[in-house]
């Protein structure tokens, strides 16, 4: 049948992707369909296993992702406990009534269990709100960093569950993990000879498997807490991005096991069905209570509810934390099945209520922004850009030369716009006028203030898909001047020219121009650029 496990798999992943949905709900159904073969999770071990490492890695990608500082900002770790906590006093009384109106899967349980359901189901999905970020281009927005901020703070909270779920008192040797951060050097100095390639990889599934899983097993830990802690001890070093990108296919791919495991546990009845549309139906509930929340902490109406859309949904935590739970027997197996279908449904209503979130924004933003505390979230204001006559958008070695070009040949004010703060702190050392500011992102032209004198806007930034975006941004905000890019390819540069761009200048003919000028000025005689001069001239006339 193992082949066939994979077939099914494959199929009801591609299904589910073609609708533009999550392909991790092709996979609970995989599962199910599976179950109706007769297969079930006692006859493949192995799955388990994997599952096993699935979770082990996401918490060690969640780890090399994430920066300490923006868990401490008051609308993350404040906004994201307030919220469970709200959720857990809503959803203990919601099922509680539901047990007392005659629901099966509910009546009987007592208040522990209620508990656990109802702190499961607090949880949002981070599988669903990176999906949905890295398609809208939205990662580095605001709306975008506090609800992976969120999203961190609740999986902290999942991995601090798994840890108190072993039910063993940690032995006296696991003290001896305080001195991780010691070792820090060394790990970073392996760290740095791995290279780029397969030595990389397996580096990565050393330091999650092993020295954060199997390490803090044998002490009497959770494998996966080893897992998040460890990625985090690795986070602050340059090539931590580049390791969580190499690993991302084997967590992706350990995690298709952990989502059949769920559908394994059985196929849900009518009853199921029916008690997990209710949990989606109350989902509106969670959106608002966000919204609230994240506008008491004075972010924008319109950054509120981008987020709380994000997070409009049942998240792939809640599983892990409900298959604890009834491998443990708090919880009946049966709710195992429930979640996963609460989870599946709400992925088909959150999609498209993310896909229009802006135009309802648009719709109600007299009443939305009544919801607003003033004065503003310092990084939700306006951004200021007084009146310049030159907009640069990106500020590295390209954009720092172009700026430097016109404020040498040309009167008026210039303005530099680069997304990373420490960059910007620099060129401001320097006297360059610079903001910060993401131009790939769309709040960022949501709060620019008008320049009535822009006469030439520079789209530096590296990635063209960037550039694109502002090109396309400028021509919704009507703006009437020049527009030039920078390219690397040549058909990058066609589809700016369809965008508005006036001129395209490319990277790579014209640094072939500079080192050929560079060459002829430096290591050839004089006599012989004059002759080749004079031989140039000669055959012009």
């Amino acid at each position: 049948m193992e082949p066939a496990i994979l077939i099914i798999t494959l199929a009801c992943g591609m299904l589910v992707s073609r609708v533009g949905l999550p392909p991790l709900i092709g996979y609970l159904v995989a599962g199910f369909v599976l179950f109706l073969f007769g297969i079930d999770e006692s006859s493949l071990p192995l799955l388990e296993r994997l599952a096993e490492l699935g979770v082990t890695l996401l918490l060690f990608a969640i780890g090399l992702k994430l920066d300490i500082r923006s868990l401490f900002k008051a609308e993350v770790w404040a906004g994201s406990s307030l919220h469970m906590i709200g959720s857990m006093l809503f959803f203990i009384p919601l099922l509680k009534l539901l047990g007392m109106i005659g629901l099966d899967q509910v009546t009987g349980l007592d208040f522990n269990q209620l508990a656990l359901l109802a702190f499961a189901l607090s949880f949002s999905s981070t599988i669903f709100a990176v999906k949905v970020l890295e398609d809208k281009g939205d990662m580095q927005s605001l709306y975008g960093r506090v609800a992976i901020g969120i999203l961190i703070m609740q999986d902290i909270f999942a991995v601090a569950f798994l840890t108190i779920s072993k039910g063993e008192i940690p032995s006296v040797w696991a003290l001896g993990l305080l001195l991780l951060p010691f070792a820090k050097p060394l790990i970073y100095k392996a760290f740095d000879r791995v290279g780029h390639g397969e030595l990389l990889v397996l580096f990565g599934l050393v330091m999650a498997l092993v020295l954060g899983g199997w390490l803090f097993e044998i002490v009497g830990l959770k494998p996966d807490l080893g897992a998040l802690i460890v990625g985090i001890l690795l986070a602050g070093h340059p090539k931590s991005s580049e390791l969580a990108k190499s690993l991302f296919y084997f967590k992706e791919l350990f995690l298709v096991a952990f989502f059949l495991t769920v559908g394994l546990n059985g196929l849900p009845s009518i009853s199921d069905i029916g008690l997990a549309t209710i949990l989606v139906l109350v989902i509106p509930l969670k959106i608002g209570l966000f919204l609230y929340l994240l506008t008491r902490f004075k972010l924008r109406s319109r950054t509120s509810l981008m987020t709380s859309f994000n997070l409009g949904n049942y998240s792939e935590f809640g599983l892990i934390v409900a298959a604890v739970a009834t491998s443990k027997g708090w919880l009946p197996p049966q709710w195992m099945v429930i979640l996963a279908v609460a989870l599946s449904i709400s992925f088909l209503l959150a999609a498209p209520l993310n896909a229009i979130s802006s135009r309802l924004y648009q719709q109600y933003q007299g009443q939305l922004q009544q919801l607003e505390k003033h004065p503003l979230h310092p990084e939700d204001r306006q951004i200021p850009v007084g009146n310049p006559r030159f907009l640069i958008l990106g500020m590295g070695r390209i954009g720092s030369g172009a700026y430097d070009e016109l404020a040498a040949k040309f009167d008026g004010e210039i303005l530099g716009i680069e997304h990373k703060q420490d960059l910007v702190d620099y060129h401001k050392s320097l006297g360059r006028h610079v903001v910060q500011g993401d131009a790939s992102d769309t709040d960022f032209w949501e709060k620019l203030e008008h320049a009535p004198n822009l006469e030439l806007v520079l789209l530096a930034m590296p990635h063209h898909i960037g550039n694109l975006f502002a090109a396309e941004q400028l021509r919704r905000l009507d703006y009437q001047g020049k527009l030039s890019a920078i390219v690397q390819y040549t058909e990058d540069g066609e589809s700016l020219k369809e965008s508005g761009v006036h001129s395209i200048y490319n990277l790579y003919e014209a640094a072939g121009a500079g080192f050929v000028d560079h060459v002829v000025n430096d290591l050839l005689p004089e006599s012989h650029v004059a002759r080749s001069n004079a031989e140039e001239i000669k055959n012009k006339s």
